[in-house]
């Protein structure tokens, strides 16, 4: 589990979900990521892109379902345009609990981020593919991960700069009875 590479909004510390903008221009893979049959990636720009770069002529899935949070109104906004607007105050009040107004709320976005997860593996599983990588959102990584992690650290442990992520294994056998736990989990 990947996370895209930078965007001017990362840079501005922006709130980036819905905003379908492009990565930086000349990045290029930091890491030895793993060798992958398939990716799995998100339908914004910035994960496509990603993907491109690290994984160049692999297989690629389009999953809707692992989009980036929808952030309403604080959308493309920076703490620093926020801080004084009511809303957002109550929703840093909340701990980050309540929606997001007009925009999704933390249950809502993890239970779609958790279903696009488990339909994508089970079709990466079906279609015999022993080692393949999702290229998604810093929020899509730490809702997979608090769902499907064996011990509970809480959704922001998951939290990773761009690029980085999450080796992540799963058994098969056992995920297809239904039996929903990843294995391993070991940062890169």
């Amino acid at each position: 589990m990947i996370r895209h590479f930078m965007t001017p909004g990362n840079v501005s510390r922006r709130y980036i979900g819905t905003t379908d903008e492009s990565l930086l221009p000349g990045q290029t893979a930091a890491f030895a990521y793993p060798a992958v049959e398939a990716v799995a990636v998100s339908p914004m720009k910035r994960c496509e892109e990603t993907a491109k770069i690290i994984y160049p002529g692999v297989k690629r899935y389009v999953c809707n379902e692992l989009r980036e949070c929808d952030f309403g109104i604080f959308e493309n906004k920076s703490y620093e345009e926020l801080k004084e607007h009511p809303d957002y105050q109550r929703w840093l009040l909340s701990g980050g609990r309540i929606p997001f107004p007009k925009g999704e709320g933390m249950e809502e976005f993890g239970e779609r981020c958790v279903k696009g997860f488990e339909e994508t593996a089970e079709r990466f599983i079906r279609e015999a593919y022993m080692a393949a990588a999702f290229v998604v959102h810093g929020g899509t990584i730490m809702a997979v991960l608090d769902r499907f992690a064996r011990h509970e650290e809480g959704f922001y442990h998951w939290q990773v700069k761009n690029g980085q992520g999450y080796r992540v294994k799963l058994d098969e056998k056992q995920w297809s009875r239904g039996v929903r736990r990843l294995t391993e989990i070991e940062r890169i």
